[in-house]
């Protein structure tokens, strides 16, 4: 066919093919790639642009830019652990002040803006405003009514029943009362945060109405620290509030590495060791003598007499056994000084735990 020639019908026949062999539109989203016909465009999804179909609905969670949190949550963990000791501390000098049964436990730490913090207050209150050296600012201590009026009750004699909690501000006697529980509180409170940083409480001010104060702005953050306190059949909430200008000063020493730090290589001051070498001192020990010890069947115990001689195995010349608080210490010699029965010190007991398996 190299010398042929095409004819004019072969020329139009092969133009018209090769314009069906061209490229052809674009198929919907709904046919594919594929074109229509071929059964694949049926199976193929259309692409989800969506975020919600790559992000998984428990990972997102709600932010408020109004009241950002400012308190890392290592940080936070930390004030709950140190409060929570420091709770059982208040809760037993609290019960030897009232002389009742009282139990005080952390209920919540959180942060909020200052002025959910003050609409959240009864009025009338007991409401604190306390200077914490050398933190800057000065830190918020609330005492609800319903707490505070039957401790006051059990400070002057009553609060053996139940009774209705008053709705009124503090008379100055009651004040003066309530000033020895929050000087308690703050006692204990500085003690907690030893580890930490040495602060100095002093009490302010005391107000009823919470409302009357501004410490700081209402949308600044402050840290929370609510304490559930039960006396008897009574509850009620203590509540600390520290101000994050306060707060941001020891926030890296809040850390759970520093913090694990300062707890283990604190090391005792020669003002610690004096004041606990003095509590000691002064401190009654219970000192026995062991004599001896001897075995008698129960009919010859009841038919002991006046006069009758007990026998036992040990030497009248061996050492006698001195033990304070029922750990052996000292042997001694027995004697007589000042016509009283009396025992002299010989030598220490290096091993006082081989002398309690011996005995």
């Amino acid at each position: 066919m190299a010398g042929e020639v095409l004819s004019q019908t072969e020329v139009e026949n092969l133009l018209n093919m090769m314009s069906d062999a061209g490229p052809k539109p674009a198929a919907s989203s709904t046919q594919g790639s594929f074109g229509p016909g071929t059964g694949v465009a049926d199976r193929v999804e259309p692409i989800k642009t969506s975020p919600s179909a790559w992000i998984p609905k428990d990972k997102v969670a709600t932010y408020n830019f109004k009241s950002p949190e400012r308190v890392g949550k290592d940080q936070m963990k930390t004030l709950q652990t140190i409060h929570e000791g420091f709770g059982r501390k208040f809760a037993a000098s609290l019960a030897a002040m009232l002389r009742a049964v009282v139990d005080v436990k952390l209920t919540g730490v959180d942060q909020q803006a200052y002025s959910e913090f003050i609409f959240g207050l009864d009025n009338p209150t007991c409401f604190n405003l306390l200077r914490a050296e050398p933190l800057e600012g000065n830190l918020i201590l609330d005492v609800n009514p319903s707490i505070l009026y039957p401790m006051i009750d059990r400070l002057l004699g009553g609060g053996r029943e139940p009774a209705m909690t008053a709705r009124r501000p503090l008379t100055e006697i009651e004040q003066r009362l309530v000033l020895r529980i929050t000087k308690m509180f703050l006692q204990e409170l500085k003690h907690a945060w030893e580890n930490v940083i040495d602060l100095e409480f002093e009490v302010v001010q005391t107000e009823s109405n919470p409302q009357l104060i501004q410490v700081v702005p209402p949308n600044e953050v402050v840290i929370i620290l609510c304490f559930e306190v039960a006396l008897i059949e009574v509850r009620g909430s203590i509540t600390l509030c520290i101000p994050y200008n306060s707060f941001e000063r020891i926030s890296s020493k809040l850390t759970s590495t520093s913090w694990t730090g300062y707890s283990s290589k604190k090391q005792a001051t020669p003002q610690t060791i004096k004041k606990i070498s003095k509590d000691i001192r002064n401190m009654k020990a219970l000192v026995k003598v062991k004599l001896a010890e001897s075995r008698m069947k129960l009919h010859e115990f009841l038919n002991l007499c006046v006069g009758d001689v007990i026998c036992t195995q040990k030497k009248a010349d061996s050492p006698l056994m001195v033990s304070i608080e029922g750990i052996p210490k000292y042997w001694a010699e027995p004697g007589k000084f000042m016509g009283y029965t009396a025992v002299t010190i010989a030598d220490d007991i290096e091993d006082p735990t081989n002398i309690i398996a011996v005995e």
